[in-house]
């Protein structure tokens, strides 16, 4: 089913925007892991709406309600399962939405996929909403890495024409991904913060909206994870990312601009740094033929602009089969980007723990 991930660990998301809980099963996470709910509660608020003026005006506490899997706090075998209760729904904003399908969502494409039977309020199905049970998911999995001395982190590298540093690519550390967290929004540096927020805000006064990327790494990583053809960590983690709304391209290492160099400058050069391995640049984002070579694993995300905008916007009626003009109602972001850099973070945890446990 298209709402599953996973090979030894299997998680499943369940729910619409507007149902009344959203949530997630976890089967097949060891037994016998600690798991801090106070922590996994702070790591969800990251991601959950109505806590700034550059986010959706929908408050949702997101506080994960755990039914099982735990036994005094640790976890006993049996498949985990979390709800996280929807609290501020205003389906009145979406009517139209089932008539009138808005431009580059997927009200349209799931409404001939399903024949018309698809939960429109919110996005239903296909909302953002579903991140938060899949960062319930993931914030188990980075507490469970951590306890093996692999941590991960994302920032925000650009939205609009506002860049932030990016990592350094042989030389990223569990520090940088703590300095992150210190900013008010997501970045290395707090100057480029200031201007992303600028560009969110000049979007929302036009009724308009902002797209950008997000740069994550992983550090720690053995060397040896991951499989060549199909089930490679680029494979893993591509195929988890997808499932977050609004993600459109991802690239790994030098990506795209590797396409431009001579293999002479695109190779990573191998040295012994004491007994270890290592490589002078990470051209390859720490992945060789599918599998981890022990530097940093790197990657970028690519999330288009927020669909739902306040401008009008040309659309058609499907039941009166003919053009028409669309201004869209409701809570929106005017960019899901800083809202998503938790997202990326769950994704790619569950994807390196899963191929971490099938080592």
């Amino acid at each position: 089913m298209s709402s599953q991930y996973g090979k030894k660990i299997k998680i499943s998301i369940f729910g619409q925007s507007h149902s009344p809980a959203i949530g997630v099963g976890v089967d097949g996470l060891p037994a016998g892991i600690k798991i801090d709910t106070d922590e996994l509660r702070s790591f969800l608020k990251r991601r959950a709406p109505g806590q700034s003026g550059i986010s959706t005006a929908r408050r949702e506490d997101d506080v994960p309600e755990i039914l099982s899997g735990l036994a005094g706090g640790v976890t006993c075998g049996a498949p985990l399962a979390i709800i996280i209760r929807n609290e501020d729904a205003r389906s009145a904003d979406y009517r139209e939405l089932r008539d009138i399908p808005r431009p580059s969502h997927a009200d349209y494409a799931a409404h001939i996929k399903y024949g018309g039977h698809q939960d429109t309020a919110g996005g239903g199905h296909f909302s953002g909403r579903l991140t938060a049970p899949l960062c319930a998911a993931g914030g188990l999995c980075l507490q469970i890495l951590r306890g093996l001395g692999i941590h991960i982190g994302a920032h925000i590298l650009r939205i609009g024409g506002a860049e932030d540093d990016p990592f350094v690519p042989v030389n990223i550390s569990a520090g940088d991904f703590n300095a992150i967290c210190g900013n008010p929004l997501p970045v290395l540096r707090r100057e480029a913060g200031e201007a992303m927020r600028q560009q969110i805000l000049e979007a929302r006064e036009k009724g308009d909206s902002v797209g950008g990327v997000i740069e994550c790494a992983a550090v720690g990583l053995p060397a040896g994870l991951g499989d060549p053809m199909f089930d490679g960590i680029e494979n893993r983690i591509a195929g988890i990312v997808f499932g977050i709304p609004g993600a459109k391209g991802i690239e790994f290492g030098s990506g795209f601009a590797g396409a431009e160099r001579r293999g002479s400058e695109n190779n990573d050069s191998f040295y012994m740094d004491g007994r270890n391995i290592k490589t002078r640049t990470n051209n390859s984002g720490g992945i060789l033929g599918g599998i981890t070579n022990g530097m940093p694993v790197l990657f970028r995300v690519a999330f288009k602009p927020t669909p739902s905008i306040g401008k009008e916007q040309n659309s058609v009626s499907l039941s009166r089969e003919e053009n028409t003009v669309l201004q869209v109602k409701g809570r929106h972001d005017p960019c899901i980007v800083p809202r998503a850099v938790p997202c990326v973070e769950a994704a790619t945890a569950i994807a390196l723990y899963d191929a971490y446990l099938d080592r």
